[in-house]
Formats: C-alpha cells, sequence, structure tokens
C-alpha cells in the first residue's frame, strides 16, 4: 500500500500521516523553478453538516494506483513540461486536521506547476475510486458531497 516514489512519479494510499515535507522536497530538480504542494486536512464540517469529528476513507486498493498514473499521464500530455508528480493519499480512520490526499508537481514555471497540481486535485477526486464516510455527534454516514467516478480524462 504505502508505495516509494518511482522515477518521477509517486502515487499510492498509505495508512499512516503523509509524508508531505518528503514529497515537497522530493519533487525538487534542478530544471523546475516551481513545486506546489497541496495539502487537504480533515475538517470540522461538511456541506450541510457541522460537528463533523472524523472521516472514514475506504478505496478500491487495486484501482487507485492505475488511476493516479492515468492523471499523472494526462498530466504530462498537457503540461509537458512538469518535472514531478506525487499523488497520495489516506485511508483509514482520520481525525480533525489530519491529512488526507497531498499532490505534488514541480515545472520550471509556476503557471504550469499551479494548473497541473489543480488539475491533479481535480481529476484524483472525481476518477479515484476513494469514499469517505463522515463522523458526527449524532451517528456516521457516507460522504454528503459523493459523487460517481468519472473518466481519467476530461
Amino acid at each position: 500500500m504505502r508505495q516509494s516514489p518511482s522515477g518521477d512519479l509517486w502515487v499510492g494510499l498509505w495508512r499512516e500521516p503523509l509524508p508531505v515535507a518528503d514529497a515537497h522536497a522530493w519533487a525538487v530538480l534542478p530544471s523546475c523553478g516551481a513545486i506546489v504542494t497541496f495539502a487537504g486536512t480533515v475538517r470540522d464540517h461538511a456541506p450541510g453538516r457541522d460537528g463533523v469529528v472524523a472521516l472514514e476513507y475506504e478505496a478500491y486498493d487495486e484501482e487507485v494506483e492505475p488511476r493516479l498514473k492515468g492523471i499523472a499521464d494526462d498530466v504530462r500530455t498537457r503540461w509537458p513540461s512538469v518535472g514531478r508528480i506525487a499523488m497520495l493519499h489516506r485511508i483509514g480512520t482520520l481525525s480533525i486536521t489530519d491529512t488526507a490526499v497531498v499532490v505534488v508537481v514541480s515545472a520550471p514555471h509556476r503557471d504550469v506547476a499551479f494548473d497541473a497540481a489543480r488539475y491533479s486535485i481535480d481529476t484524483l477526486k472525481s476518477a479515484a475510486p476513494i469514499w469517505k464516510k463522515e463522523t458526527w455527534a449524532g451517528g456516521s454516514e457516507w460522504g454528503t458531497d459523493a459523487q460517481p467516478i468519472e473518466s481519467v480524462t476530461r
């Protein structure tokens, strides 16, 4: 489950805290003058619901890595100058403020790094088979903003 970088790509699911600083440091390349690091954290509310105390993430493990690799391939087609890409996601039960997902993209220039990172996280959220259950004082339920899984390329 916990994956190591392979070439210029680092994708995987983690049960332990995500290595945000390590992913950022790994993305540094002499040819890249920009690194965008996005870390999505667990917050205490969801659309239409306050008092969230935890999230539980589940994934279709065998499909996540191929989907993330497909997203990275699409990123490299759209932005050929991208240096390194990391997309790491936690599974299991997470508390408020825990990091649930990290996306890191390095590129020669900031516009490409920002655009590629935004595309990566948006596509990960819609195309990777990862689901979350919200827990609050009154119970638990699968996320109110759940959506159907889409194709990797948009």
